[in-house]
């Protein structure tokens, strides 16, 4: 295979460890603290989890490692969707398994969950593994979405891992893998198979973060590529000074991509999906302050701008999330059948008319034509609306247009308005990893490979501190437990991770909050550039504008 000369330079990149977990693997002890509590719902949490939950946080330090010599044989899987850095923890993983002991050995389990459990896998060596270091993507094993969460699945897993004598396995994934990673663990304590689940924290969106986790892989290098994307559209809107550019960006469940681009290059208006949920903004709200922005700078003669919109916002948007129940309500069962077969979208909106409410309704007839429609196409496997396929960048472009129209007609407003729209999701996904994922990612999979020398089990390999240089970094592990509540998911309560929201009273939404109004009709775009592999540490492994101001003292 024919490799670029930045991805040969990137293979030599040797990845910086926290101190303590420098030197010799002999040479790091582990120190336990308190006992846990899952951060709600402590009892049924606690009832779910009788033999993995309570026990007691650690930290890795310098010191005669006290663990039980053994050989290992240890799984991995890649599972959900892609992030930067994830064959990074993979590599780290390795290395420490054969730093410990050369007869070591790690499986990778192929497409996620479901290589486990059709026994699909490779075993690593060193000429496989130095293929992937320091690269993007999850190619080396390939990941999956099946989810781990019947008993059926989990003695299929213990029968794989009993076949190869595997004694471990480990789970790099988001919020539900992870999840899914504790109830796994709870079935092999429970049934005393002797095998423990190591978890890694992954996600882009960055929702998988609290008190222990400072955030999750891939979030860095993810927004350090969409932020050069937008700053480099900022450039050019305000070298051709005639388009206004709506771009979406990942972030379904939070806005967290969102704000941290938005502090990387300070656009004109960022929308954040949970303000929007706070001041309960309808669509027309929303639309009147983007419009007062595209306003305010055609009166300076600047008709172009920069507008970011996160991928979920509309579902935080009260009346609209009250629109997508009636709607899923409407289409429910047979009815389905009937809409579908209407011939024209002049009988299928008729239809729609006649079965919402009137306030739905009002706010369905706002709504562009295509984005109308949009509302109606692939349903999930519940039969529900999919939020995720809706245009948000287009549709408020579109009401915006409208608003503007109106105030033209008014004679209160005389600009242009030419909107153009992009979506960046897919192009950070897996791009080659910054020096902060690189080091963060070996770091958590060496980790991990310690969490497993001293027989923990349901725990999150846990890397914090991580403002700091690498050398001040705090390797440890916490029980999976800990991140836990109570939610109702399809009409059940099931313990999940919970996803960790922008704080509206956090230190990085309050500097947006503190700057926007003036970037609103201001021309104060930056642009960061692209990421940086060489050259000097404030340039090349500098941490997200989040996470320097959340820790900023």
């Amino acid at each position: 295979m024919e490799i670029s000369s930045l991805q040969k330079a990137r293979y030599g990149y040797s990845p910086k460890l926290p101190k303590m977990l420098r030197g010799g693997i002999s040479e790091i002890c582990v120190s336990e603290g308190a006992e846990t509590t899952s951060v709600a719902d402590c009892e049924k949490i606690k009832a779910l989890f009788p033999n993995t939950y309570g026990k007691k946080e650690i930290v890795f330090k310098k010191g005669e490692n006290t663990a039980a010599v053994k050989k290992q044989t240890v799984g991995v899987i890649l599972s959900g969707g892609q992030a930067p850095g994830g064959h990074n923890v993979i590599c780290g993983l390795y290395d420490a398994l054969k730093a410990a002991n050369p007869e070591n050995v790690l499986f990778g389990f192929k497409n996620g969950p479901s290589g486990l459990i059709e026994d699909d896998y490779i075993v690593f060596d060193d000429a496989y593994i130095d293929e992937y270091r320091n690269t993007g993507g999850f190619d080396i094993i390939g990941s999956g979405r099946t989810k781990l969460e019947t008993n059926e699945q989990f003695a299929i897993v213990a029968e794989v891992c009993k076949k190869h004598g595997i004694n471990a396995v480990v789970i790099i994934g988001g919020d539900d893998s992870n999840t899914n990673a504790a109830v796994l663990a709870e079935y092999f304590a429970a049934n005393n198979t002797g095998v423990q689940v190591i978890g890694c924290p992954k996600t882009i969106d960055g929702d998988l973060k609290n008190e222990d986790i400072d955030c999750s892989f891939g979030f860095d290098t993810a927004t350090k590529t969409y932020s050069e994307l937008i700053g480099n559209i900022g450039r050019d809107a305000n070298s051709a000074k005639k388009y206004w550019h709506f771009v979406k960006v990942m972030g379904r469940s939070a806005s967290h991509v969102a704000l941290e681009c938005a502090l990387e290059t300070q656009p004109n208006i960022c929308l954040i999906s949970e303000e929007v949920a706070a001041k309960k903004m309808s669509l027309s709200q929303i639309a009147d302050y983007i419009a007062d922005s595209v306003a305010n700078r055609a009166a300076k003669g600047m008709n172009f701008g920069v507008a970011i919109i996160p991928e979920g916002v509309v579902e935080f948007v009260p009346e609209f999330s009250v629109l997508i129940a009636e709607i899923n309500e409407l289409l429910a069962g047979s009815k389905a059948d009937a809409f579908n077969e209407l011939p024209t979208w002049e009988e299928k909106y008729a239809f729609i008319k006649n079965g919402l409410t009137e306030a739905s309704m009002e706010v369905f007839a706002i709504l562009p034509q295509s984005i109308q429609q949009q509302l109606f196409l692939e349903r999930d496997p519940h039969g529900n609306v999919q939020v995720s396929l809706i245009e948000s960048e287009k549709l408020f472009s579109a009401l915006v247009a409208d608003k503007l129209a109106a105030r033209k007609k008014a004679g209160t407003y005389s600009g242009k308005f030419s909107p153009i729209h992009h979506f960046f999701g897919y192009e950070g996904r897996c791009a080659f990893p910054s020096n902060f994922d690189a080091d963060y990612c070996y770091s958590l999979g060496y980790n991990a490979c310690l969490l497993i020398q001293y027989g923990y089990n349901g725990y999150l390999s846990k890397v914090s501190n991580l403002s700091k240089p690498a050398d001040e970094w705090v390797a440890g592990g916490m029980p999976i437990t800990k991140m836990m509540n109570i939610e109702r998911r399809h009409g059940e309560d099931k313990p999940v991770i919970k996803k960790a929201l922008v704080e509206l009273d956090g230190k990085p939404f309050k500097y947006f909050e503190a700057h926007r109004e003036e970037w609103a009709v201001e021309t104060s775009y930056l642009n960061p550039g692209a990421i940086q592999y060489y050259g000097p540490t404030e340039v090349c492994d500098l941490t997200t504008k989040t996470l320097a101001l959340e820790k900023a003292e």
